[in-house]
C-alpha cells in the first residue's frame, strides 16, 4: 500500500498545479474583462474617424505594476488606430461568435517573446441598426506574472500541507497494516514451530475472522493430507507383511535343501522355492501396477483413443496358455459394432489381465471363463465372467480393498488384483460391478460377472489403418 501511495503523490501535485492555474485564471480573466469594457466605451466615431484614447484612460491602462498591460484599437477596415502595433490579432473566423457586437472573448498568444492573456471584442459604430453594423477590433491583453504568483501560492498552500500530512499517513498505514497482519505472523510462526507429523487442525478461534475460511480451508486439506498417509502408511505396512510370507517360506526351503542329501528332497525344496520365488515376483509386480495406477491423473497425455474390442481380443490371446494349464475353457466374445473409449493401452490391458488372472485362480478345472465386450447407448461395457464359486454379496465390496482375502478361499493371491481393476477404471472414469453369473446353473458354483462400464468416446473412430493394435 506504501508504494502506490508514493507513486500517486507527484500526480496529486500535477493535477493540483493543473487546478491552481485554472483557478487563478478565472478572476484575472473577469479582471481582464471589466477593463476591456471600459475601454469600450470610450470608443466611439467623430466626424467619421476614431478618435485616440485620452491621456486618463492610458494611465489607467498603465497603473498595473506587476503585469504590462497592451491595448489595441482597429478601425472597421483593419487600420491601427490606437495602442500597441504589434498585439496580434484574434483567429476567430467571422461566422464565429466571437463576432457578435459586444461579446468578450480571449485568447493567448505571443508578444515581444513574451506569452500573453488578451481579451477582445467587436464595436458597432454604426448607430442606424438598419444599416450593416461598422465594427471596430478591440483588444486588452496583459503578461502573466500576476496569474503566475496566484497559481504558485494556491500550489504552496496545498502541497505544503500534504508534506506534513503524508508522512503521517504512512505511518499510520504502517501502524495499521503491521498491527492487523500481526495475527497472521502469529499463525505463520505457530505453522512454521510444528514438528513435520503434527496434521491436526488449527484452532479457528486462534486466527482473526477475516481468514477463518482460509483455515477452515487449510485444516481441510491437512485432513485429506493426513488419510492418504495413514493410507500409505498402511499399505506400506501391509505390503511388508505380504512380503514376509514368500520371503520367509524362501528362506526356510533354501536352508532345508542345504541340509538335504538326497536329490529328490532337494528338488521338491526348490519346487517350492521356486513357487515362493513366482508369488513375491507377482506381489512386487502388483504393487508396481498399483502405484502406477494411482499415479495415472498426473499422466494425462497417456489417453489415446483406442478400440476396446480390439485390446480386449488381444489381452485374452495372451491369456491362453495359462488357461490351457489350469484346464479351463478361456473364450471371447467380440462386439459387434465399434467400442471407441479413450484411455491408456498399458493400464487397460493391466486392469483386464488382473481380472482374468482372478477368474482363473478360482475357477475350478473343466470351468469356463469368458470375456465380452459390447456397447450400450451410453457406455462400452467390458465383462469378465467365471463359474467359480462365487462372492457373497455382503463381501462385494470388500474384495476391492487392499490385501483383503475372503476367509475359507484356499486360492494363493495378494489380495492386490482387484483394487489395481478398481484404480484403473477410476483414473478412466468408468464404474466396476459386481454380480453373480446369470448364466451359471450349478448351485454349488454361481460363478462371478465383473462388469466395467466406459464412457463412450464420441468422436469418429480412425480409420482401419490407423487403429492401434496391442498384440
Amino acid at each position: 500500500m506504501l508504494a502506490p501511495l508514493l507513486l500517486l503523490w507527484p500526480m496529486s501535485i500535477a493535477i493540483t498545479y493543473l487546478v491552481a492555474k485554472s483557478i487563478a485564471n478565472q478572476p484575472f480573466d473577469h479582471a481582464l474583462e471589466d477593463t476591456l469594457t471600459v475601454l469600450t466605451q470610450q470608443v466611439r466615431e467623430v466626424d467619421g474617424a476614431i478618435p485616440r484614447l485620452p491621456a486618463s484612460a492610458r494611465d489607467i491602462l498603465r497603473a498595473d505594476d506587476i503585469d504590462n498591460i497592451y491595448y489595441q484599437i482597429s478601425s472597421p477596415s483593419g487600420s491601427h488606430v490606437d495602442g500597441d502595433r504589434d498585439l496580434p490579432p484574434p483567429k476567430a473566423e467571422p461566422e464565429s461568435e466571437s463576432y457578435r457586437a459586444g461579446a468578450v472573448a480571449f485568447h493567448n498568444a505571443t508578444l515581444h517573446g513574451t506569452p500573453i492573456r488578451v481579451a477582445y471584442t467587436w464595436v458597432n459604430l454604426q448607430e442606424n441598426k438598419a444599416q450593416p453594423p461598422r465594427l471596430a477590433l478591440v483588444q486588452v491583453g496583459e503578461t502573466l506574472e500576476k496569474r503566475a504568483k496566484l497559481a504558485n501560492e494556491i500550489i504552496k498552500g496545498v502541497i505544503l500541507p500534504q508534506f506534513i500530512i503524508l508522512p503521517i499517513v504512512l505511518a499510520l498505514v504502517w501502524f495499521a497494516l503491521s498491527r492487523g497482519l500481526l495475527p497472521l505472523r502469529e499463525l505463520q510462526e505457530r505453522i512454521r514451530d510444528r514438528p513435520s507429523d503434527d496434521l491436526s487442525p488449527i484452532p479457528p478461534r486462534q486466527v482473526p475472522e477475516e481468514i477463518t475460511p482460509l483455515v477452515k480451508s487449510l485444516n481441510e486439506m491437512l485432513e485429506r493430507l493426513k488419510l492418504s498417509i495413514d493410507s500409505q502408511k498402511r499399505f506400506i505396512a501391509d505390503a511388508a507383511h505380504q512380503m514376509k510370507t514368500p520371503l520367509a517360506g524362501m528362506r526356510t526351503q533354501s536352508e532345508l535343501a542345504l541340509r538335504q542329501t538326497d536329490q529328490a528332497e532337494v528338488h521338491r525344496s526348490l519346487e517350492q522355492l521356486a513357487k515362493s520365488s513366482e508369488a513375491a515376483t507377482r506381489l512386487v509386480n502388483q504393487l508396481l501396477a498399483l502405484a502406477r495406477a494411482e499415479n495415472q491423473p498426473q499422466a494425462g497425455t497417456a489417453m489415446q483413443p483406442l478400440e476396446l474390442d480390439l485390446l480386449a481380443r488381444d489381452t485374452v490371446h495372451d491369456w491362453v496358455q495359462a488357461s490351457f494349464s489350469a484346464g479351463i475353457d478361456l473364450g471371447y466374445e467380440p462386439a459387434r459394432e465399434e467400442v471407441p473409449i479413450a484411455g491408456n493401452p498399458l493400464m487397460l490391458r493391466e486392469m483386464l489381465s488382473n481380472l482374468i488372472d482372478n477368474a482363473l485362480r478360482y475357477t475350478p478345472r473343466g470351468g469356463a471363463v469368458t470375456v465380452r465386450v459390447r456397447r450400450s447407448a451410453q457406455h462400452a461395457l467390458l465383462e469378465v465372467e467365471d463359474n467359480g464359486p462365487g462372492i457373497a454379496p455382503a463381501e462385494r465390496a470388500k474384495v476391492f480393498e487392499r490385501f483383503y482375502r475372503i476367509l475359507g478361499s484356499n486360492t494363493e493371491g495378494s489380495g492386490l488384483g482387484l483394487p489395481i481393476v478398481r484404480e484403473v477404471a477410476q483414473q478412466h472414469g468408468a464404474e466396476v460391478d459386481l454380480f453373480a453369473n446369470p448364466r451359471s446353473t450349478d448351485p454349488k458354483y454361481p460363478g462371478c460377472l465383473f462388469r466395467v462400464s466406459f464412457p463412450l468416446r464420441m468422436d469418429p473412430p480412425p480409420a482401419e489403418d490407423e487403429v492401434p493394435h496391442f498384440g
